[in-house]
C-alpha cells in the first residue's frame, strides 16, 4: 500500500530537502549539551551566550544545509533575524527535561508550545525526540507511544510533516548510564531495531524517521556485510522516507555510518554535533569557535554533502510513494473540495 503526501505535508518536504530531494539539515536545536557548557564557564546560565552559540552555529553553518532544526528557547528568538527564510525551518517540540524512572523516560511537549504554534510561526516540520527502547516499563511504554500518537494526529491536523528522533537510553541494570543526547556505546542492535517497528504503523503519523545508527558508531568501519544486513533491516522496518542522526558520534564515524544508511536507502541526514561539537569546544573563545566552524564544520558539511549526492535516495522515490512521492494528492480544479479545514 503506498501513501498519498497531502499538500502541507508534501511541501514541508520539498523545503526541507534540495531540488533532487536529498536532506542536508543540521540540528542546532541541542540545549542541555551547549547549556552545561555554558553554565560551567559561567558558574550558572546565561541565556544570552547559549543564544549566541546557537546563532553562530547558524549563520555559519544553513549556507551548507537544506533545512535547520532550532529550538523555540535560543535558536528562534535570538537567531531569527540570521535566519536565511530559503533554507527549510525544523522546529523542536519536546522538551529537553525528561522525568527517568530508572525503567523508561517519560517525555513532553515544551510548556505553552504545540504543533500549532510551530505551523502558525512558518515551520516546515514538527521534529520530536522521543527515547524509547521495548523493555521499558508497560506504563512509560504506554505513554510513550501516546506521545508520539498525538503528535502525528496534530500534525495531520495542520497538515505539517511530523520528523521523529528515536534514541535508546539506559535503564537501571544497564552498566552505562548517561543522561545527556548521546549515542549509548553498549546498545543493543535489538533495542534500536524494535523501536523503529513499534512506530512504524499508520496511527503514529510519523512522516520522516531521524534514526541512530543500530551499532555503536564509534570506531565503526566501513564493508562490514553483517553490519549493512542491520541498516538494511532498520530501512525496511521505517518503510519510510529517514535520515541519520550523528548522537554525537565522531566526524570520520558519522560519515561511516551514512556509507552504510545509503546503501540501506536513506535519503540523508539530521545532524548537529558531529558537524560543530569540535569548534563548539572553543567557548567561550568565540573568535576560535568561529575559525574552527569555518576550518572543520563547513569543509567537513561539504564532504557529506557529496556523499549525500552521490549515495542518498531521493525522499520522493521512496517505495512508500509509489516512487511517485512528488505527484499532487487531487490534480484537478476540485482538490479544495476534498482537503480539509483545521
Amino acid at each position: 500500500m503506498t501513501t498519498q503526501l497531502t499538500p502541507g505535508k508534501q511541501l514541508g518536504f520539498r523545503r526541507m530537502a534540495d531540488a533532487a530531494g536529498r536532506f542536508k539539515m543540521t540540528a542546532v536545536d541541542q540545549r542541555p549539551p551547549i547549556k552545561s557548557s555554558v553554565e560551567a564557564h559561567h558558574g550558572g546560565p546565561n541565556w544570552d551566550d547559549v543564544a549566541r552559540v546557537k546563532t553562530e552555529l547558524l549563520a555559519a553553518l544553513q549556507p551548507s544545509s537544506t533545512a535547520m532544526l532550532m529550538d523555540p528557547h535560543y535558536a528562534i528568538p535570538h537567531g531569527w533575524t540570521v535566519f536565511d527564510p530559503r533554507k527549510g525551518l525544523i522546529v523542536t517540540l519536546e522538551d529537553s527535561q525528561f522525568r527517568d524512572t530508572g525503567q523508561g523516560r517519560f517525555s513532553a511537549e515544551i510548556d505553552d508550545w504545540s504543533v500549532g504554534k510551530i505551523k502558525r510561526m512558518g515551520g516546515d516540520a514538527v521534529k520530536v525526540l522521543a527515547w524509547y527502547r521495548p523493555d521499558i516499563s508497560q506504563e512509560v511504554r504506554e505513554a510513550q507511544h501516546d506521545f508520539v500518537k498525538r503528535t502525528g494526529e496534530a500534525c495531520a491536523r495542520y497538515d505539517i510533516p511530523f520528523l521523529f528522533e528515536l534514541l535508546v537510553h539506559p535503564v537501571d541494570s544497564d552498566a552505562e548510564q548517561t543522561s545527556e543526547y548521546t549515542e549509548m556505546a553498549t546498545k543493543h542492535s535489538d533495542h534500536v531495531l524494535a523501536s523503529v517497528e513499534a512506530f512504524a504503523g499508520a496511527d503514529y503519523g510519523v512522516d520522516v524517521f531521524k534514526l541512530e545508527s543500530p551499532v555503536p558508531a564509534k570506531g565503526i568501519t566501513g564493508g562490514d556485510a553483517s553490519v549493512q544486513v542491520l541498516f538494511d533491516q532498520m530501512g525496511r522496518l521505517a518503510a519510510r522516507p529517514w535520515v541519520m542522526l550523528s548522537a554525537g558520534a565522531g566526524k570520520p564515524d558519522f560519515k561511516t555510518v551514512l556509507e552504510y544508511a545509503y546503501a540501506a536507502g536513506a535519503s540523508g541526514y539530521l545532524a548537529g554535533r558531529a558537524i560543530w561539537l569540535d569548534a563548539f569546544n572553543s567557548y567561550a573563545d568565540w573568535d576560535a569557535m568561529k575559525a574552527g566552524l569555518a576550518r572543520d564544520s563547513v569543509p567537513y558539511m561539504a564532504d557529506l554533502n557529496r556523499l549525500t549526492d552521490a549515495r542518498a535516495t531521493p525522499w520522493h522515490d521512496h517505495a512508500s510513494y509509489g516512487g511517485e512521492g512528488l505527484r499532487f494528492v487531487d490534480p484537478t480544479a476540485g482538490f479544495r473540495h476534498g482537503y480539509g479545514d483545521i
